[in-house]
């Protein structure tokens, strides 16, 4: 089929926020996006992780959102991954969980303050918070206001989805992206490790404040920036 490769792909991105303990029961979602193709594929809603196969994840219009391939109704969190893909052309993946320690900070409606370098090497700031949705809007289309919220925060702010991508929805969980279902995946596990850091070093330090802007500069820079240098260069092509 013309989508099996975008499926597995969705179907390990999912099966890997069961590895990581970033979900329980069925609290959790992963998509990814063929922008070529004008599709997206998602879990399905409400099916148990250990009966997910690759063959039952749904593939709906990036347009209109109409279900395309698959038996099984999407994510009743489809329309917020809609919105993101929309919204951030250059995303490719879209992860959902409500994974214990970036909820707590959900619930609280704080952001997550950069306090350390393992924080700065993968968002550059703070991981924003939204505002709390109005009673019109949770009457309403919830989740296209989810999603509608989430990019209102981005372009107010003036925040870079690419730098910071990671947000804490206010008094629900987190949502994390990237440039495939796999990095949107490795962002939400980076996410929760960065929230329980921060979660355990206001509990040994009450009044830390965020750390030094030169230093969150030469953490993200080095891996981010136009000059990165962390890791390996991809080699040079083969000669034909």
């Amino acid at each position: 089929m013309a989508f099996d490769e975008l499926k597995e792909s969705v179907w390990q991105a999912n099966m890997g926020l069961v590895r990581a303990g970033l979900v329980v029961l069925t609290w959790g979602n992963v998509s990814g996006a063929d922008r070529a193709a004008g599709v997206m594929a998602i879990k399905p809603s409400g099916l148990p992780y250990d009966r997910l196969r690759a063959e039952d994840i749904v593939v709906v219009s990036l347009r209109t959102g109409a279900v395309i391939d698959g038996q099984l109704n999407p994510s009743s969190d489809t329309p917020t991954h809609l919105c993101l893909y929309r919204a951030f052309d250059r995303v490719g993946g879209v992860a959902h969980a409500h994974s214990a320690a970036a909820t707590s900070w959900a619930q609280a409606c704080r952001e997550i303050p950069c306090f350390g370098t393992t924080h700065a090497d993968h968002f550059y700031g703070p991981v924003p918070v939204t505002r709390a949705l109005t009673e019109e809007e949770l009457r309403g289309d919830y989740e296209e206001s989810t999603g509608q919220a989430i990019v209102e925060r981005f372009r107010q702010g003036r925040l870079n989805p690419e730098h910071v991508p990671a947000v804490l929805v206010c008094g629900h969980a987190p949502f994390a992206w990237g440039a495939s279902a796999a990095k949107a995946l490795e962002n939400m596990i980076v996410l929760e490790e960065v929230a329980r850091m921060a979660l355990q070093s206001l509990a040994l330090n009450p009044s830390l404040g965020p750390i030094a802007p030169g230093l969150l500069d030469r953490h993200f820079l080095r891996k981010h920036g136009p000059e990165a240098y962390y890791g390996q260069k991809s080699p040079p092509p083969k000669p034909v």
